[in-house]
């Protein structure tokens, strides 16, 4: 994942309306779009492969984990003595964590996992995370139930 940038980049009207629907659907087509934005499909497939380019949007497929086989999943707070960026790292390249953020608070990093099971959970905790060089706590929030999932916040 790229490096946050201590500056915003400025987006003109345009390219931010053309952000809101693709939040909104993804799969919208750049003609649909093109016409409320009054580009054409042409110039809409232009903005959205430079935004995407310059790391400003992603286009993915969000899944469901439960309908994949992967029943289990959990936000992991870990505490670590020294540099922060090294564990981050080794987590980033961890299948099983879809997301990895560097915190102020009771927890340095904060990284959710999507596992098989518990007993899956378990062994990325206790084999994996556990022995990274510099972990020295974690504390487990197990989901029990997902109320919301939102990729729509609009842009600035």
């Amino acid at each position: 994942m790229a490096k946050q940038k201590a500056t915003a980049v400025e987006l003109d009207e345009t390219s931010k309306r053309i952000i809101e629907h693709l939040q909104q659907d993804g799969r919208r087509s750049y003609s649909s779009i093109g016409k409320d934005v009054g580009l054409s499909e042409a110039a809409v497939r232009q903005r959205v492969q430079r935004l995407t380019d310059q790391g400003i949007i992603q286009i993915v497929a969000v899944t469901n984990p439960l309908e994949l086989g992967f029943p289990r999943q959990a936000m992991i707070g870990i505490k670590v003595a020294g540099p922060l960026e090294p564990v981050a790292e080794v987590l980033e390249a961890y299948d099983e964590v879809d997301y990895v953020v560097i915190t102020a608070g009771t927890f340095d990093l904060l990284v959710e996992v999507v596992c098989e099971d518990d007993e899956h959970l378990l062994d990325i905790i206790s084999r994996r995370i556990r022995t990274i060089d510099g972990v020295i706590a974690t504390e487990t929030f197990m989901y029990l139930g997902l109320r919301k999932q939102t990729y729509t916040w609009g842009v600035r």
